[in-house]
């Protein structure tokens, strides 16, 4: 099947509320601008300068975001165009997206990674760590950032129950601090293999790569 074939298969099967973002990365621009022309405008890029290399040849109404994890020293390359940063797990982190936000004269949407895989290789926060971020006096302070959800990724396993348990474990925490911040309104979980298992359990937006563009080269 085509890229637009799959693009359409994938978005007829979606609920009007979940947000699909095309995992271009490694992906070239031809490929990339056959799913814009089928009218696809969000796509996901794991290195910083692979995506702005992509940004600067692409259409402009495009929304990049970034879904890989995120060196610090590199946020500055992305902070003119990026519209959503995937993956923040540091106070840290969020404050220097701050600062490179504040020198562009924008605000930056972000989303915490909360850890919910078993796996060891996984990033992401614990909840009394998003608890300790969300009740700082130096979270409150950051005027550049926009904290507009959490996300995390499940263990890389066939157990389809153990997948819908992390998955549904991320649906709880995040209720949970959405009656603390009304700002939080992406639970952004899921990905080719396991996204509509995603779906079911809460999920708002799904990151697919190979399901679109076929596997990674």
């Amino acid at each position: 099947m085509s890229i637009t074939n799959n693009l359409q298969h994938i978005k007829s099967q979606l609920p009007e509320k979940v947000t699909l973002v095309a995992v271009s990365k490694t992906k070239p621009i031809p490929e990339i601008m056959e799913a814009y022309t089928a009218g696809h405008r969000v796509f996901g890029e794991n290195k910083i300068q692979e995506m702005a290399e992509k940004y600067d040849q692409m259409p402009k109404d495009i929304q990049w975001h970034m879904i890989g994890h995120l060196q610090r020293n590199k946020v500055k390359y992305m902070a003119s165009f990026v519209d959503l940063i995937h993956g923040i797990d540091s106070l840290k982190t969020l404050k220097e997206i701050n600062k490179q936000a504040k020198k562009n004269d924008r605000v930056i949407n972000c989303l915490l990674q909360v850890k919910i895989a078993q796996e060891e290789t996984k990033f992401g926060l614990e909840e009394t760590e998003l608890q300790e971020i969300f009740n700082s006096n130096e979270f409150q302070e950051l005027k550049n950032v926009n904290v507009t959800g959490l996300m995390g990724m499940a263990s890389f396993t066939s157990n389809e129950t153990q997948v819908e348990e992390e998955f549904g474990s991320l649906k709880t925490i995040f209720e949970k601090f959405r009656i603390q911040n009304s700002e939080l309104k992406t639970l952004s979980m899921g990905m080719s293999g396991d996204y509509k298992t995603a779906i079911d359990q809460g999920s708002t937006m799904i990151r697919v790569g190979s399901a679109i563009f076929g596997s990674r080269q």
